[in-house]
């Protein structure tokens, strides 16, 4: 006789790139060579002074024992100017940012730290599955709020504004948004803000992907009175290459800080500190760096738009971000089964929208984390797939 499983991991399902991944790695074990077009892992190193700087700091005899909760002073100071400098967004370093194990172990706090049991969440359709995920591990209810292209992935806030919003404790946005690639602007951050302060509901913006493809690096907290309805994420995953060194950080009100900490504390012993000063270093990355790395982005983004022409999807092309979102084709019955003909048949995988909620059915996401030969090798396959077949 086993030990059953808590109730609340009923409530959600293995990720689908978790999954997927073990299908991709079968394939591959049995011969096939799959072009991974799927997730948004940057494939390009930290800038070398990055590098340089960890290896050099891990080498020291005296930095291999806990940390603090808030990280080093150094790390949220240099946090703190990078949002100065680029989101003209001044931010005490001493109770305003605390840094993260990565942006994603945020959203779990911060759904720790302040849905109770029964507590509205409004999560954006399509969005990160992780907010939803999140949301149910905390025992609060998922409330989807639809964002289409015929509002230009924009909330509908009439729609929400005729509906009953007095349980709803916290909203989720997420500009420059994944998966659409919709940027984010000053009035839209406004009439959030707005609807936040009217409602008494807290306001999330995730804003990990301003500095791909986009020089308009724009923060929720600069919008006036922001601070005390809403917190922003942010991470070095995607803007400097480090997905896999887990360098998040949240801001915000300095009182919502401290009760992320409360959770926070409880569930790690602090971020390696060679890692922390690393971070310090990619953060002082000069305006050339963001520059050449997006001109990489935008030779890989012609490719994938060439991919998706293809493939007869229609895409709005001032996409910002680290994806490239398309709408399939009238004559196409299934997203999945679309998507998993592409990767049996051309061995290539690209995202199905419908993984990020139903108003993503009609859509796949093409992501630019692969050199211009594999996304041109891809475009090939795919290409020699549906000439064949025509």
């Amino acid at each position: 006789m086993k030990v059953e499983a808590a109730e609340r991991t009923n409530l959600v399902q293995e990720y689908f790139f978790s999954a997927k991944l073990k299908q991709i790695d079968e394939m591959r074990k049995a011969g096939a060579d799959i072009i991974n077009l799927g997730i948004g892992s940057p494939d390009l190193p930290p800038s070398p002074a990055t590098i340089n700087k960890l290896t050099g700091e891990a080498a020291r005899p005296d930095v291999h024992g806990y940390q603090s909760y808030t990280g080093i002073p150094a790390l949220r100071k240099a946090m703190s100017d990078w949002y100065l400098k680029y989101f003209k967004v001044n931010l005490n370093p001493d109770g305003e940012i605390l840094p993260l194990i990565g942006s994603k172990e945020g959203i779990m706090h911060i759904s720790m730290a302040f849905i109770n049991p029964g507590d509205e969440v409004l999560v954006p359709d399509p969005g990160y599955p992780t907010y939803s995920s999140a949301t149910k591990l905390a025992g609060g209810i998922v409330r989807t709020y639809d964002l289409k292209e015929t509002n230009g992935w924009l909330p509908d806030f009439n729609e929400l504004e005729t509906s009953d919003l007095t349980r709803v404790k916290l909203m989720w946005v997420n500009y420059p948004h994944m998966p659409t690639g919709t940027r984010s602007s000053e009035i839209l951050f406004e009439r959030i803000v707005k609807f936040g302060q009217k409602h008494n509901i807290l306001i999330c913006n995730d804003n990990p992907y301003s500095f791909i493809l986009n020089d308009d690096h724009l923060s929720i907290l600069s919008v006036t009175a922001a601070m005390d309805i809403a917190l922003e994420l942010n991470s070095l995953s995607k803007s400097h290459n480090m997905a896999g060194w887990r360098v998040g950080m949240v801001a915000g009100n300095k009182e919502y800080i401290q009760t992320i900490l409360k959770v926070k504390s409880n569930m790690d012993s602090g971020m390696f500190m060679p890692l922390q000063a690393a971070a310090v270093e990619a953060l002082a990355n000069d305006n050339d760096w963001y520059r050449n790395l997006n001109d990489i982005y935008s030779r890989r983004r012609r490719f994938a738009e060439e991919i998706m022409d293809t493939m007869g999807c229609s895409f709005n092309p001032s996409q910002t971000g680290l994806f490239l979102w398309g709408r399939l084709p009238d004559n196409i019955k299934s997203c999945g089964d679309y998507v998993e003909e592409i990767l049996q048949k051309c061995h290539v995988f690209i995202t199905p929208g419908f993984i990020f909620g139903k108003n993503g059915n009609r859509y796949v996401r093409i992501s630019l984390c692969s050199t211009e030969e594999k996304l041109g090798k891809a475009k090939k396959r795919i290409s020699d797939h549906f000439n064949k077949n025509i």
